[in-house]
């Protein structure tokens, strides 16, 4: 399925979605850009695009999951709320967020990555119903999921999560799909990737 050039402006943003964006210490974000980044010039790069992230859930509310203080006071300051989930790994911390936010009433989760650098909106996926998995570019990794609060997706990032998601969306019963789009795609791991995207 490919969005529409216009759809992120044309849809109407239902009650009971958020957006929860996970993100790890910015001084210790971006590593495998090394050759190319300082440290201080990877923090910058990481702090950067997660603002992005965040401007793009817009007008939906948004929830920082991180370990770190300096994440907290720059989520905090955004607007964001934060849920501190230390030592929990990306997939518990995202699974035990999802658990809180359904038993406020959230119908909806969208998880995003913070490493989004051309992503303009994420509210659009709350309006697709079931489970909606968008992976990056290369077909790999998930940099977005949209999912129902109550459905009980397991959460399976890491190297190769597009694949076992798909096998997760299936195992739930529920009708799901994928969504290829070019804003949400592309991520930034490499040096790469660095080379193709103005940041």
């Amino acid at each position: 399925m490919e969005r529409g050039p216009d759809q992120a402006a044309a849809v109407a943003v239902p009650e009971g979605a958020v957006v929860v964006v996970p993100v790890k210490a910015f001084s210790q974000a971006k590593m495998r850009l090394a050759p190319v980044l300082s440290p201080v010039e990877r923090a910058d790069l990481a702090r950067r695009m997660a603002t992005r992230v965040l401007a793009a859930a817009r007008p939906l509310p948004v929830v920082v999951v991180c370990d770190d203080l300096e994440v907290s006071r720059w989520a905090q300051e955004l607007g964001a709320r934060v849920l501190a989930e230390p030592g929990l790994g990306l997939n518990g911390a995202v699974s035990t967020a999802r658990s809180l936010l359904e038993s406020e009433g959230y119908q909806r989760l969208i998880v995003a990555h913070g490493d989004l650098p051309l992503v303009n909106s994420l509210a659009w996926l709350a309006d697709l119903d079931g489970i909606v998995l968008v992976p990056d570019r290369h077909l790999e990794g998930t940099n977005v999921l949209s999912i129902p609060a109550g459905s009980r997706f397991r959460f399976a990032y890491g190297p190769g999560s597009f694949v076992r998601h798909q096998d997760e969306a299936r195992r739930t019963g529920l009708p799901w799909r994928v969504v290829h789009d070019a804003e949400l795609a592309w991520d930034v791991d490499s040096p790469a990737d660095m080379a193709a995207v103005a940041l």
